[in-house]
């Protein structure tokens, strides 16, 4: 191992030189109060930066053994390293010198929600940084005095300021390691509490704008209390009871006027299957791990999806059984996404009437009058919602806002009047025997078994000419081979570092897929393999550097891999 005088004479002596020059770097350095590695250098000033790794020995960084004890808490404290490090790169890094990415230093920290990420590695015997750095050139030539102040002088006082003990309060880090157990405990508590979310009194849901995930911070801003029949206390180990509304499995309606916060409150309860850092103010909004957010989504692909339960009778005389198309309705793609979300171990259904088909929600008496069912192939999903529970026990969350019909189906119905709920479930019961809708049940059997499909093999072709692609491009799109992927209304996907993931783990999958292995069973393989190996193992650099990547649901990578418009699959 070279030492940290060896870096300064190499980068001093490559000072002018092309580019290239900078690949002279390549290796590892003992800098004093960490090791530096050089893992992959840029071709150029403007290629995807230059990877580097620091290493601290825990011996040294000092940090106390119970904040180390245990997977959960090492995730923990490498998130708030990571956001730490974020702070002290703005802080002190001079930012741009030169063409290009030059003197550009990144860590890959999160915003509100806490996930497993690979920024930060906490070992047996040491903790591990992953960094990204831009190389400072001049046009195409080698600044080397500056490349020497960045990976010597800056660098070390990121490290410095964020992977020692002495440079922390320990309350802050317990407070963030503590919040996050916490928060695991209480979701890991819901369904024996016959629960599907819980909302903490206090939660502060609004948003600061449509485009800020931080908390609404005004002085109006109204905090949510639960009303007295849903209030629940549950203890936890480190804050000990908190009380809060527990929304009880079955099917439950969110209804009230416009903008009173219904969709608010759906909004958070789907942010609620992950934890979120201390004062975001949905920090105790917790949801069942596995729940999806449900919407129609006009024009996506579909591949042979057994959509009968809501669907069927086409007057094409198309089978619904193993449904394909490369264009779906509001109403198919709401079915498809529902099936396939059941498919990959869904238990709870969140849908809003807004991002909804109209058709695939209800049938009202009067439309049942003028068109008889035989002339209808929809199920609405009011006819199957109650079914969805008693058969299979998959709850529902639905706002509602205009279909008073579905108070014949509901358990449990939410008032959100001025952001505050109301348990006006009985009132609502009492108006639906007031005001029958003589609407008639459009049920036309049991649920059909949910059906395993298989993906093929040509499904996966990563290949972009020569070249292997698979990469993400903002939060929204993943390129896999020649093929892009529209991630755009996959709603519980939080962070691009969620998305750059799930294009690894559709590369990373590849081996898996046989045509002999559901898809559900390959991905559980998959996630088996992160589980013990961590996220890290997905990445093509795996080993070095796989430092931008954050935990995505199993859910959400099937989701993915259901848009690709080459997957082939057998039932």
């Amino acid at each position: 191992m070279l030492k940290k005088a060896d870096l300064v004479k190499i980068l001093s002596r490559i000072e002018g030189r092309g580019y290239k020059a900078y690949q002279d770097i390549r290796g590892s350095y003992e800098m004093g109060t960490h090791l530096l590695y050089i893992d992959h250098v840029q071709g150029d000033p403007f290629a995807s930066p230059s990877r580097v790794r620091v290493q601290v020995p825990l011996s040294r960084a000092g940090f106390p053994d119970y904040l180390l004890d245990g997977v959960e808490r090492k995730v923990a404290l490498g998130d708030i390293l990571a956001r730490r490090a974020e702070m002290v790169i703005a802080r002190l890094v001079k930012g741009r010198r030169g063409t290009g990415k030059s003197g550009m230093i990144h860590i890959d920290a999160g915003e509100q929600e806490v996930l497993p990420r690979t920024a930060v590695r906490i070992g047996t015997d040491y903790l591990e940084a992953r960094i990204s750095v831009g190389l400072p050139a001049a046009g195409r030539t080698v600044l080397g005095h500056d490349a020497a102040s960045m990976l010597t002088e800056e660098l070390g006082a990121v490290v410095e300021g964020t992977f020692f003990m002495n440079a922390w309060k320990e309350e802050e880090l317990r407070r963030h390691v503590w919040t996050f157990e916490d928060q695991n405990w209480i979701r890991s508590q819901l369904k024996a509490l016959g629960l599907v979310a819980f909302i903490g009194n206090g939660s502060v849901l609004p948003r600061k704008s449509g485009i800020s995930n931080k908390p609404m911070t005004t002085s109006e801003v109204v905090r949510f209390f639960a009303p007295s029949t849903l209030e629940v206390v549950i203890d936890t180990k480190h804050h000990g009871p908190i009380t809060g509304m527990g929304i009880p499995t079955g099917v439950t309606l969110i209804v009230g006027g416009g903008y009173h916060g219904k969709s608010t409150l759906l909004k958070a309860i789907e942010r609620g299957i992950y934890n979120h850092i201390a004062g975001d103010g949905r920090e105790w909004v917790i949801t069942n791990p596995t729940a999806v957010k449900i919407r129609a989504e006009d024009g996506r692909y579909v591949q042979k999806v057994d959509i009968t339960t809501f669907i069927s009778n086409l007057p094409s005389g198309e089978p619904t059984s193993s449904f394909t198309t490369e264009n779906a309705s509001g109403s198919t793609s709401q079915a498809a996404n529902i099936i396939e979300a059941l498919e990959m171990g869904a238990e709870v259904l969140l849908l809003d009437e807004d991002t909804s088909a109209t058709n695939f929600m209800i049938r009202d008496a009067r439309m049942q009058m003028l068109v008889p069912k035989e002339k209808e192939p929809i199920t609405p999903y009011i006819d199957r919602v109650q079914q969805l529970y008693r058969e299979k026990r998959v709850s529902t969350i639905i706002v509602m806002g205009g279909a008073g019909d579905y108070f014949d189906v509901c358990d449990t119905v939410i008032m959100m009047d001025n952001y505050r709920p109301h348990d006006v479930t009985k009132e609502a019961k009492l108006t639906a025997r007031q005001l029958p809708t003589k609407r008639q049940p459009e049920v036309p059997g049991g649920l059909p078994a949910c059906r395993q499909r298989v993906p093929l093999k040509e499904s996966f072709n990563p290949f972009r000419g020569r070249k292997v692609k698979a990469e993400a491009r903002g939060l929204h799109t993943v390129v896999f081979g020649e093929l892009t992927i529209d991630l755009s209304l996959v709603e519980q996907i939080v962070d691009s570092s969620q998305t750059r993931a799930i294009a690894d783990i559709i590369l990373y999958c590849t081996r898996y897929v046989d045509g002999q292995r559901s898809l559900r069973q390959v991905l559980e393989l998959v996630y088996n393999d992160i589980t013990e190996k961590g996220l890290d193992v997905v990445s093509p650099f795996y080993g070095q550097h796989p430092g931008d990547l954050a935990f995505p649901r199993i859910l959400e990578t099937a989701a993915a891999i259901n848009r690709m418009r080459t997957l082939r699959v057998k039932n």
